[in-house]
Order: structure tokens, then sequence, then C-alpha cells
């Protein structure tokens, strides 16, 4: 079996859900459900016998270490993350315990279970580390995109936490021996997106009939990679990744913020027009910049489809198209979401216009 950690998030599920469809290995999904954890998102697999689902913090050590051995544990692939930037900026502690101190007791865990098994067993236990491009920092916008071998310049509390973890998993390599991965990924979207995020948010106040906000003058520029394609990469980089390297993942779709929202309006006003007849981009509202915002990111993913052979499959429009599309016709997964705390904490992020 493999263990997956932050299962009911967002990239979590959907890779529990790609995993499952493809007819591999039973997965024990442990997930803290915290606000962004949502048990809706495995609803298709409520009666599957191989998902075994378990509410569970990655430091808490007993828990995980009795996981590993019940189970049989011969991977682990680490979702488990605080994520957003935003909620960094206004309350570090959590991004530094979770993806931190987390991130140190799954690694101690493997390693002492690790050391137990025969060395067969040894040979093909993996652990995967799901991070991200921020810790990279941010690029001009004529600046090449981000290798493998860039340096680590983090400028947020969420990257910051992030690649240190980074970091723990390199350690835990070079003093102990344990096999591990590590990925980075460029901005993720599709279905299950938290609605606190630029793509989901857009959508569901555009429907709503509610402000569209971006940031500054929404020239950030982000790479954006569909999430399947994300779940692909990461299947392919634990079946077919050299033990202790690193591989970039992106979606080849640099874009502007300001870009995307354009294009969310412009499949909205045709798969959902207003009733008034007028485009969703009349609602677009530009609100004050976040402090430290990176400009932008870029990923060169040359590695992974050189070394891998994996490419993404969905282009941004395609790619948007599918997003869009899922949104409309699960409407009522939105509206379970879109209450109680995520109000107020929207309300709290947004209430400043420019």
């Amino acid at each position: 079996m493999i263990l997956v950690t932050g299962g009911a998030g967002f990239i979590g599920s959907n890779f529990v859900l790609n995993w499952l469809r493809a007819g591999l290995e039973p997965v024990v999904n442990l997930d803290k459900l915290t606000y962004a954890g949502n048990l809706e998102n495995l609803h298709a697999l409520k009666d599957n016998k191989n998902h075994i689902f378990l509410r569970g913090d990655i430091a808490d050590s007993e828990l995980i270490s009795s996981l590993l051995t019940k189970h049989n544990i011969r991977a682990v692939v680490n979702f488990a993350a605080e994520s957003h930037v935003d909620r960094s900026i206004h309350g570090p502690s959590e991004f530094i315990q979770t993806n931190i101190i987390g991130t140190f007791n799954l690694l101690e865990c493997s390693r002492k279970y690790w050391s137990t098994l025969s060395e067969q067993a040894k040979q093909n236990f993996r652990f995967l580390h799901v991070s991200t491009d921020e810790v990279f920092g941010s690029l001009n916008k004529e600046d090449p995109a981000f290798t493998e071998n860039n340096r680590y310049e983090p400028n947020s509390p969420y990257s910051a936490s992030k690649a240190a973890s980074d970091h723990l998993v390199r350690a835990w390599l070079h003093t102990y021996g344990l096999p591990v991965l590590t990925t980075n990924c460029s901005n993720n979207y599709g279905p299950y997106h938290f609605p606190e995020k630029l793509i989901p948010l857009v959508i569901h106040n555009a429907l709503k009939g509610k402000s569209l906000p971006i940031y500054g003058d929404g020239q950030q520029i982000r790479d954006w990679l569909y999430v399947t394609d994300h779940c692909e990469a990461i299947r392919c980089v634990l079946d077919k990744g050299r033990i202790g390297e690193t591989y970039n993942i992106g979606g080849c779709n640099e874009k502007t913020n300001l870009e995307v929202v354009h294009t969310i309006c412009n499949l909205l006003d045709a798969q959902k027009p207003r009733a008034d007849g007028h485009s969703y981009k009349e609602q677009i509202t530009f609100v004050a910049d976040r402090p430290g915002h990176d400009k932008r990111y870029a990923m060169d993913a040359s590695k992974i489809q050189t070394e891998l052979g994996w490419r993404p499959a969905e282009t941004f429009e395609s790619g948007m198209a599918k997003t869009v599309a899922w949104y409309l016709d699960n409407s009522q997964w939105t509206e379970n979401v879109t209450s109680g705390a995520y109000l107020e904490w929207v309300n709290k992020q947004y209430i400043h216009a420019v």
C-alpha cells in the first residue's frame, strides 16, 4: 500500500482519485481536515475498499509509525501542507508547525520504519515530497525559468517553510540514506480547488455577481499546471525517478493574473452568460497588492521530460475549459465549501479596493 498525506486537499484528493482510477495499489489517506481538507472531494471513493481514510496529523509520530507498520507501506507521498501565501502572512505559525515540524516527523517515522525492512523492501521504498516553485523566489520578466539547480530564495512565510522542508528531505537522504524524491510544481488549477485561490475564487464570485479581485495591476506572471497533469507527473517520478533527485513539474503556460481572469470571463460569457448580457469582465476590481508579492514564477520542466518522458497533456486553454465546466457542473460542491470561516477570510482579505 501507499500512504498519501494531505489526501483530502485539492492536489492530494485529485492524486488519490487518479491513482485508484488507474487500478494501482490501495491507498491509506491521511488528512488533518483543516479548512482546505474536504471529504466531499473523495465522495466517489466512499465504497472503494482500496481507499482507507483516516483523520490525523503528520506531526503525530505515534499515528504515523503505526500506519506505516500496520499497512506495510511501500511509499509515502507527502502533500500535507499549509499552502496559501496570504494566510501565511497573517498567521505564519501554522505553516511552521505543519510544513517544517510535520515533515520532520514524517521523515523520522519513515526512516525508523524503513530501517526495519528487508533489503528488498528497503530498495523498493520511496518517500516522495511534493513542494513548490515558490521556494526559488521571484523572477524578472526576462529571466530564464527556474531549473532544479536554482538557488533557494523564498520570500513569504509559506515558501520559507516549504524550502525548509525540502532541505530536511535532502538531509534525510544524505545523512540516513532514506530513499527520497522531491518535486517542485508550478501553480495548479482544476477540480476541487478551494475557492480562496485565484481561479476558483473568480469563477465563484463571477457567478454570484460579486467583484473579481485582482492584486495590484494584475501583471504577476505564473506558470499554470492542470492538476491531473501534476498527478500523472508524480506517478511518473514515483515509478521512474532517481533516488535523491528533484524534478520540476510545470505546465509550460505562463500567464499574467489578468490574462487568467480574462480567460475565465470569456469562458463564462460563452457558457453561462450574465442575465443582463454584459461581460463578467465588468466585475473586475483591482485591490491593494499583498506584501512581498513575487512578480513571476516559471518552471523549466525539461529534466522530467528528458529523463522520465513526462509532458503535460493539457494546454492552458483546454485545462481552463475543463476547469470552468467542472465548477459549473458542481455548483453544490462550491456552495458547501463557501460558508462560515471561508467567507470571513475572503471579507478580511479583499476589503481594501484601490
